[in-house]
């Protein structure tokens, strides 16, 4: 009781504190985003501790809370709802009820949860591909890939591809209504990167018949090469998305040696071999000029961890990092960044170098943005940014697809 009492205590002592952490002047209901960002930041540190101690892994107290929240697949009067497997991958399909005489545009969801949380049953997930489904007469498919790190890279990148495959063939295509000259990839943070990823690789495979449509990716994390652009440097503590939990969650995509988060907190992590990437994610010449500010461009640092990771030089773990022949082929783009998050300048970046090489892109940026609002906008905080972003994207979807 003793041990469960100063627990508790602390608890309440660092949710307290953080609550007090400084926000943007100009956000949305500030008081949910304080409250919310305090509960995050006292969990991570919580994690943390019981990790250090031996208790619980960083990402299990994570995944755990969220679980909580998982849906079942649920009918309604307007979509069949059903949970079932495309190339043994989970997959949660939403089929329109309506009836219509031609063939139904489709959109491929990836969500996100730093490639270790998440699933397509989390409730923001499931409302927003109810919507989806329900305002755009779309079928939609709704991915839950193996996780990280139980399952690292490339296993999530390869189930995500297995089903777009799968999907993409005609005969799938046919037995949903599909028409295969109107599918859309999508996805939101790690999503969006699984997204970015698995559509170079559909779109510049000349031996696939079929292509996507469009991608849409909100608030996209791009590349693994820089981790000291310039948001994330202004948004180091967050809200709802901190620098270091970021990079802590992330690099359980690929290893669970504790050296490389280090490494990267200094940008000390990309091995010798690696700097002809540098130019690809400059974000001296890629990112627009009032968002450069007053930040001086260094390159990172080769070479210091020993081993190295050649890992860190797949550009399948960094989307941004591709040359320009893999970014022409690209289809109709949407991307939607947040000014207040780390995640920004990467999706700031993909967006001019897209246009620089041909790409039609529609670039929605929320100026008072945060990293992750689509994960609270339904019950109990109901986020109005996470319903303005999920509205903005359904009826981009809807006009473009």
């Amino acid at each position: 009781m003793g041990y469960k009492t100063l627990c508790f205590g602390l608890t309440c002592i660092l949710f307290v504190f953080y609550i007090y952490t400084p926000m943007p002047e100009n956000i949305e209901e500030p008081w949910k985003i304080r409250i919310t960002d305090a509960a995050i930041k006292t969990t991570s540190l919580m994690a943390m501790i019981l990790e250090k101690i031996g208790l619980k892994s960083f990402e299990t107290l994570y995944a755990t809370l969220i679980k909580l929240d998982y849906t079942q697949p649920i009918s309604d009067e307007n979509v069949t709802v059903m949970d079932t497997t495309f190339s043994d991958i989970p997959v949660r399909l939403y089929l329109p009820k309506r009836k219509r005489e031609s063939q139904r545009p489709a959109v491929i969801y990836i969500h996100g949860g730093a490639f270790v949380l998440g699933s397509y049953k989390h409730t923001p997930m499931d409302l927003l591909n109810r919507w989806t489904a329900n305002k755009v007469d779309a079928v939609v498919v709704g991915v839950d890939p193996r996780l990280a790190p139980q399952y690292p890279f490339p296993a999530p990148y390869e189930d995500v591809v297995s089903v777009v495959k799968f999907f993409l063939q005609d005969k799938i295509l046919a037995k949903y209504g599909v028409d295969p000259n109107r599918v859309c990839i999508s996805g939101d943070s790690s999503g969006g990167t699984l997204a970015a990823g698995v559509t170079q690789l559909i779109q510049n495979d000349p031996e696939l018949k079929s292509k996507l449509k469009a991608q849409a990716l909100i608030y996209p994390g791009l590349q693994l090469v820089d981790v000291s652009v310039p948001s994330h440097r202004e948004y180091e503590h967050g809200p709802l998305l901190p620098w270091k939990v970021a990079i802590k969650l992330g690099c359980l995509y690929f290893t669970q040696d504790r050296a490389i988060p280090q490494a990267m907190m200094k940008n000390q992590h990309m091995p010798h071999g690696s700097m002809h990437l540098f130019k690809l994610v400059n974000w001296s010449t890629f990112l627009p000029e009032e968002y450069k500010k007053n930040h001086v461009y260094t390159e990172p640092i080769l070479g210091r961890l020993n081993p190295s990771y050649s890992i860190l030089l797949d550009t399948r773990l960094s989307p941004l990092a591709v040359n320009d022949s893999q970014l022409q082929n690209l289809p109709l783009t949407y991307i939607l960044t947040c000014q207040h998050d780390i995640l920004r300048d990467d999706g700031l970046m993909y967006v001019s170098r897209l246009r620089n090489v041909g790409v039609k892109v529609f670039h929605d940026h929320m100026e008072d943005g945060i990293h992750g609002a689509l994960s609270f906008m339904a019950s109990p905080i109901y986020l109005k940014l996470g319903i303005r972003i999920k509205d903005n994207y359904i009826n981009w979807l809807e006009e473009n697809l």
